[in-house]
């Protein structure tokens, strides 16, 4: 396993991660991402000009977390409109990019309102896509805000559930800066825990097929010069057999109105893991991953990717194409492979759910409606 240890100070920690920002030059406005699917060997960013450019980058993973995809929506359909290009249709292809994550639905639906009130309004085309942008950083500030807020919450719950102060923390996929306008959900409790010298160690799963653990949570808690380790996924029963996790944080794509929580897939047996040696396993995510629309877990459509992700390896990156990922090969050739990008945890399974608004524990689905009735920034509109 690789191991890293903290030895710099809270004042040498490198500014928030730039993972996409709005830009004007003179050529006309354009949206900048970091292509995370070239982390963490090089920090490489992509000018976006157009939708279909940006669905690419949102299909292939240059962009992702359910936080991020709602911001990078939300700033797709301003796109459109400072462009002039058809927005309905704008909103649809952005809407559509990737099934399971809510929160891109949610941003679209934002701009997208803003855009059509404008009109109706009589501001004509400049002021409805200037409407359209405007709620596209008002997205992207009170995304920074949640993520601050549930960052706080997740860390008193952490000191509530294990007295003691020095908490090892085992998380799966990558929920930081690279997810959200801010600094993250899950892996912001872990990072404030870290800054409170209240984090021993952070356990950071690898998160195959893709490597998102490896390639991005360890890229960001290097930065961050937090204590982590990496390891396979399936070593994750042994690191719970020898009693060295403290408590399992994860971030989710979509959140049922039972509660269900669908997240990458391999969550759902850190649930189960988590639940047989009671050990507490905490959710952390934004009230906008709330889908009343949705009922329960079964309800949730899981996003299948190209097979050729488990039989070719590519470092991380995701196939390239029907033909061939340009990896090295696996497994036979002609070999079928279960890809599902999510997996779903019922509400049982989860000792409490983090959100800006507080904390839910146990979770229901009354709990979670009364929540989210209180806040007004909420998908359950």
């Amino acid at each position: 396993m690789a191991d890293h240890d903290a030895h710099s100070t809270v004042g040498a920690e490198p500014p928030t991660l730039p993972s996409l920002r709005w830009e004007e030059p003179p050529e006309g406005p354009v949206l900048v991402l970091l292509d995370q699917t070239r982390l963490p060997v090089e920090e490489v960013e992509l000018v976006c000009t157009d939708v279909p450019a940006l669905v690419g980058a949102i299909q292939r993973l240059a962009v992702r977390g359910a936080p991020l995809l709602g911001i990078a929506g939300a700033y797709g359909v301003a796109l459109a409109a400072r462009r002039g290009f058809d927005v309905e249709e704008a909103a649809g292809q952005l809407a559509g990019a990737r099934p399971t994550a809510v929160n891109l639905g949610y941003g679209v639906r934002q701009a997208a309102g803003a855009y059509a009130a404008a009109r109706e309004k009589g501001l004509g085309e400049e002021g409805a896509a200037q409407a359209a942008l405007d709620a596209a950083r008002a997205l992207h500030r009170a995304d920074a805000l949640a993520s601050a807020a549930m960052a706080r919450h997740g860390l008193a719950l952490l000191d509530e559930l294990l007295p003691g102060g020095s908490h090892r923390v085992l998380t799966h996929c990558n929920t930081g800066a690279l997810v959200s306008g801010g600094e993250g959900t899950a892996f912001a409790v872990a990072l404030a825990a870290h800054r409170q010298g209240r984090l021993r160690r952070l356990w950071v799963d690898e998160t195959r097929p893709l490597l998102q653990g490896a390639r991005l949570t360890a890229y960001e808690a290097a930065r961050h010069s937090m204590a982590y380790t990496l390891l396979t996924d399936n070593a994750a029963g042994s690191l719970f057999a020898a009693g060295e996790v403290d408590a399992v944080l994860i971030g989710a794509d979509r959140i049922a109105a039972d509660g269900s929580v669908a997240n990458k897939v391999g969550s759902y047996p850190l649930a189960v893991l988590a639940k047989y040696h009671h050990v507490p396993f905490v959710v952390v995510a934004p009230l906008t991953t709330v889908d009343p629309a949705t009922p329960d877990g079964a309800a949730i459509e899981v996003e299948m990717r190209s097979g050729l992700e488990v039989t070719e390896f590519t470092g991380g990156l995701p196939a390239a194409g029907a033909e061939g990922g340009g990896g090295h090969a696996v497994a036979p050739l002609g070999t079928q492979a279960y890809n599902p990008a999510f997996d779903v945890t019922p509400p049982e399974l989860v000792t409490a759910l983090v959100t800006e608004e507080g904390v839910v524990s146990p979770v229901t689905g009354t709990a979670l409606a009364e929540l989210c009735a209180r806040s007004p920034r909420t998908a359950m509109s």
